[in-house]
């Protein structure tokens, strides 16, 4: 019996109306090009695969793996570009150049430091607004909250820069509204400071944190608070045993995005740091501004950057993400 259902199904998807187009699509889906290529390909399993793989893969390797590769590349040369007629020479030097000047341990050590704090301020700024968006927004205006919160963001990283700047110069609107209520006689030197440098970060940084913890806080079921309530569990309770757990995916993400893109960022501290906030991209830039053989030391730079940011990300994300949250 089974059999014979099984033959009367194949037989009703063979005879089953093929789908009609508009003219347009039916001239293409019906010529021998698409036949021969396209058509095929969606009609095989591993076309279909390959398909839906090779796009992906194809924008990993151009854009993401093949710059990694090219610049561990030159990291390895003794010089770049190569002169016409000399053959290329590959070394270590340029790694060991960072270890053997204490003077460029520092920068790092700063960045890293820096990327850090900034971070854990983004975490403790960050986090009740997304709480409030995801919770307290009733759920018809949530989208609306979203998209005041994102408009900011739609400018670019210049704009929105330079208008931290106006913000904190000596005529700039703080300084301004502080003179006004008559809290300061004169401006208090904000600008190209390490301040300004995080408070400007943290500006342009934070729509990495929100996003993360706007989604993990908003599958929490209410239900869940509401029971807490029910049994006696204060504000405090409710954050530390429920809501923290719950989202600690959340944060996992929104810190690892946030450390990351601190770790590399290079225009933000040209424009807003001064003489003492010089942070590893910026000693990493000046080899690649110089002679250009200096190109394999920046290079080697960059990838001990990247690894050790990847390695500090991935410990962060191994200890505080390594077991799933929960109400208990």
């Amino acid at each position: 019996m089974a059999n014979i259902n099984r033959i009367a199904g194949d037989a009703a998807g063979r005879n089953a109306p093929v789908p009609t187009y508009s003219t347009g699509i039916a001239r293409i889906v019906n010529s021998a090009i698409y036949q021969h290529t396209l058509g095929a390909a969606v009609d095989s399993h591993i076309g279909r695969v390959v398909l839906l793989a090779g796009i992906p893969l194809v924008w990993l390797v151009m854009l993401h793996v093949g710059p990694i590769y090219q610049m561990l590349k030159i990291s390895l040369l003794s010089r770049y570009p190569i002169p016409a007629g000399v053959e290329a020479h590959y070394t270590f030097d340029n790694y060991a150049i960072f270890f053997q000047e204490s003077l460029y341990f520092t920068p790092l050590i700063k960045s890293f430091v820096f990327a850090t704090a900034a971070t854990a301020i983004t975490l403790i700024v960050v986090y009740p607004v997304a709480y409030y968006v995801a919770k307290i927004v009733r759920p018809e205006g949530r989208s609306k909250a979203l998209l005041l919160l994102l408009v900011p963001f739609w400018a670019g990283e210049l704009i929105r820069t330079f208008s931290v700047i106006m913000l904190l110069a000596n005529r700039g609107a703080l300084n301004v509204f502080l003179r006004e209520i008559g809290l300061i006689d004169r401006p208090i030197p904000m600008l190209y400071t390490s301040f300004s440098l995080g408070f400007g970060l943290i500006y342009l940084i934070c729509l990495y944190m929100l996003l993360p913890l706007y989604s993990a806080i908003e599958k929490i079921p209410s239900q869940y608070l509401d029971a807490a309530a029910d049994l006696g569990a204060g504000p405090i309770t409710r954050f530390r045993r429920i809501i923290l757990p719950l989202s600690k995916d959340g944060i996992v993400s929104g810190c690892s995005l946030v450390f990351l893109t601190c770790i590399g960022v290079f225009a933000t501290p040209m424009l807003l740091g001064g003489p003492n906030t010089v942070l590893f991209p910026e000693t990493i830039s000046g080899f690649f501004h110089g002679a250009s053989d200096k190109w394999p030391v920046g290079a080697a730079f960059a990838l001990i950057m990247l690894v050790t940011a990847l390695i500090t990300a991935g410990i962060f994300m191994r200890v505080v993400g390594g077991k799933k949250g929960s109400a208990i």
